[in-house]
């Protein structure tokens, strides 16, 4: 890129104006101090990188009317690859947004399928276990609860709390539920699934996304539904939350029958 070897009113202030606006891209606030034109030219002789470097500096530049000769300084091509670039990012997302939304939608149909299964369900635990994976389209689905509080502090016999002991509901550690879903929420989709092989037991090498959702059974000790699923578009990573939270209530609503 050739540089003009004067600077005229116009073109300073372009300069000026992108020096600006890399002072506020950089996070400084306040007034932009005044710059003289040749101060300006002379970073930018300095450091030719600068712009290249920058490319967003391009949206706010005025382009320069095409000259052309060895006085030309064309960054008109520069400015038109930065807003392509920014065109092409914002419709990468829009599309993303699509997928998820069409995921999201046959997730929740999904979910209905799981909860007509569950309202006829004889033995939840088994129906969670072993009928949902194939009604969601995952590979596992698990109960995994913590003690009971007051099996904790008194000893009680398994049959005193909501059933962690029992075969086809995995023990967590208590604070375990807290832990992994996080202050003030009922349901998380992981992309990078943690704790599988606690969560998922043998079936944590097939999970390259999971989804957790607590399970709220009143006077028992906390409990989780965990989703494992192999292919990551069966649980949308967006949209998705608030259908895996009701499906958890609907775990709670069975086993509280």
């Amino acid at each position: 890129m050739k540089a003009r070897s004067s600077s005229s009113p116009t073109a300073a202030a372009g300069v000026a104006t992108a020096a600006a606006s890399a002072t506020a891209a950089n996070g400084a606030t306040g007034p932009v101090p005044e710059l003289e034109p040749e101060a300006v030219a002379a970073f930018l002789r300095a450091h030719p990188e600068f712009l290249a470097e920058r490319p967003d500096l391009y949206r706010v530049l005025l382009p320069p009317k095409r000259v052309h000769g060895e006085v030309f300084a064309d960054h008109m091509a520069a400015m038109l690859a930065a807003e392509r670039n920014r065109l092409r990012a914002i419709e990468a997302e829009m599309d993303a947004l699509l997928a998820d939304g069409r995921a999201g939608t046959g997730l929740a149909v999904r979910v209905r399928l799981a909860v007509l299964a569950l309202m006829r369900a004889n033995d939840v635990v088994e129906t969670v276990t072993q009928e949902l994976p194939a009604l969601l389209g995952i590979e596992t689905c698990t109960l995994a609860a913590e003690p009971a509080p007051g099996r904790l502090q008194r000893r009680r016999p398994p049959s005193a709390t909501h059933g962690w002991s029992r075969w086809g509901v995995l023990p967590l550690p208590p604070g375990t539920v807290a832990r992994l879903l996080g202050p003030g929420r009922d349901a998380v989709v992981r992309s990078q699934p943690t704790d599988r092989e606690m969560l998922h037991a043998e079936a944590a090498p097939l999970v390259v996304r999971d989804a957790l959702a607590r399970v709220p059974l009143f006077g028992g000790g906390p409990m989780l539904l965990a989703l494992g699923a192999r292919d990551a578009a069966s649980l949308p990573a967006r949209q998705a939350t608030a259908t895996i939270a009701f499906l958890g209530r609907a775990v709670a609503a069975a086993l509280a029958r």
